[in-house]
């Protein structure tokens, strides 16, 4: 298994990383988190982060990586991720990546559109017009110039709409003209021998999946956990706070929601995640597909070592 890494694929509470781990053990492999939350400290519950146990047993890159209060981006985690790749398979180990940031993961197989650097004023200035006009009127003033990059951007979702428009101005040109690259199958990175696993369910089931796991992880102390980073003297960084669980518990923390209409809206937007995964998944090629049902996704570990073997 020279060079091998293995990228378990699928959407939110799919058994990713369950299914990473016992495959991990079987091939001693590490794991390369690709999730752009795990990599917060003290942001545990709400990513379903593994235990120190789990951690102990089976070494993890990628998280706990950086404080909520710092900023963090898809080139950092390149980055960071090319330097653990390197040095697991430079002892001779083979790498089970595992997670579901879909902007990460395409950074990491494809490349990276470093595109020009952020623009502190003009981002202000979008900022400013997203709180006067909306999200979903921003996000038309996105279709408008580029209709390609808004049909992958959810209304809802000011970071990326706020690149996306960041772009535009500083270059003239939209940002998925720039990002053409990902669909050349000649820039995906050589030196490696991927194997892209894939996990589907049904999608019925996987929607119960998520708010079975949003209630346990209300019962683990969801609510706790963010209240004490919202909390926090230091603050909390513009993509920690936006993200699913803390996002919506924020609202909740200022009066603008009731706890229980924020538990209802992390599963809505959970949901929602793991659609917008599931459409980008489909189109990925190379993937091999192992279908679930309700049982663990350990189960698919015999043919996932089959499918995964070099050759």
């Amino acid at each position: 298994m020279q060079n091998s890494v293995i990228a378990i694929l699928g959407c939110t509470a799919s058994g990713k990383a369950e299914l990473g781990r016992a495959l991990a053990a079987r091939i001693d492999a590490e794991i390369v988190s690709v999730d752009s939350m795990k990599v917060y400290r003290g942001m545990d519950i709400g990513t379903a982060k593994p235990s120190r146990a789990q951690q102990a047993a089976t070494p993890h890159w990628l998280i706990d990586a950086v404080d909520p209060w710092e900023p963090f981006s898809a080139a950092r985690f390149v980055e960071l991720a090319d330097e653990a790749i390197l040095d697991i398979l430079g002892r001779g180990k083979p790498v089970v990546v595992v997670g579901g940031t879909v902007l990460y993961f395409k950074a990491l197989y494809e490349g990276l559109f470093p595109g020009p650097a952020a623009q502190p004023e003009l981002r202000a200035e979008i900022r400013r017009r997203a709180a006067e006009i909306g999200s979903e009127a921003l996000h038309g003033e996105l279709a408008a110039v580029d209709p390609v990059a808004a049909s992958r951007i959810h209304p809802n979702d000011i970071r990326r709409i706020e690149r996306a428009l960041e772009v535009y101005q500083v270059t003239g040109r939209p940002i998925s003209s720039h990002q053409t690259q990902w669909a050349d199958a000649t820039l995906r990175r050589p030196e490696w021998n991927w194997r892209l696993i894939g996990l589907r369910r049904p999608r019925e089931l996987a929607n119960r999946r998520i708010n079975d796991r949003v209630r346990r992880m209300v019962a683990a102390g969801l609510v706790e956990e963010a209240r004490r980073i919202w909390s926090d003297p230091r603050g909390v960084g513009e993509q920690a706070r936006q993200s699913v669980g803390y996002a919506e518990l924020s609202e909740h923390f200022e009066g603008r929601a009731s706890l229980e209409d924020a538990i209802e809206r992390i599963k809505i937007d959970s949901r929602r995640l793991a659609k917008q995964q599931r459409t980008w998944l489909r189109r990925l090629p190379g993937v091999t597909w192992f279908e679930l049902e309700d049982n663990p996704a350990t189960d698919l570990l015999n043919g996932i070592l089959t499918s995964a073997s070099p050759g």
